[in-house]
């Protein structure tokens, strides 16, 4: 890291060994992804009630290129279980972030339009008619909300094309409105 760890405690002193641990996650997240330029931990203490302290609160924040990552956590069950959800949360954020940079973060794909030419109710599947004329084969795994006992020919849907290993398929088939059975 850039900027040394800056730890905060608000309205409490902060044992020593949450603040082991909190510079061991930071240190953890460091390892797995050497680019993170800054990192603050802010650390609440509960608000005091008649019966029981309220939750403690825990915000994790890292500065990466481009973005900055924050983590906000309440605890109920104490200030050890708050830190472990606050940095599990920015880990999550972290590999997203990271898998975004290496370009692995899939680009959501526009779905087509085409209408159901050919249906097999029996044995599960059909074939979706294109606007230029192309013949796609779907699966009723394949549509979504159970709309395939719902499917007539001429029905109009949206899909996602992928290559099968018999040509073209449908991986997610969206009814747009159901056709009226004759």
């Amino acid at each position: 890291m850039q900027r040394p760890l800056k730890i905060t405690a608000r309205d409490f002193n902060l044992n020593p060994a949450i603040e082991a641990e909190i510079t061991r996650k930071v240190e953890d997240l460091d390892n797995y992804y050497e680019r993170i330029s800054g990192c603050e931990v802010t650390v609440g203490a509960p608000v005091r009630h008649h019966r029981k302290g309220g939750p403690f609160e825990v915000r994790v924040r890292l500065t990466v290129p481009n973005r900055e990552l924050v983590a906000n956590r309440q605890f109920e069950e104490g200030l050890a279980a708050a830190v472990r959800e606050a940095f599990d949360a920015i880990r999550r954020q972290l590999e997203d972030y990271v898998r975004e940079q290496r370009g692995a973060v899939k680009a959501h794909e526009e779905m087509a339009r085409a209408r159901v030419s050919e249906l097999s109710p029996e044995e599960g599947y059909g074939f979706l008619a294109t606007d230029d004329g192309r013949e796609i084969y779907f699966h009723r795994n394949s549509v979504l909300h159970d709309g395939f006992a719902r499917m007539a020919i001429g029905t109009e849907v949206r899909f996602v094309e992928e290559e099968g290993e018999k040509g073209p398929q449908a991986t997610t088939v969206v009814m747009l409105r159901e056709h009226p059975k004759r």
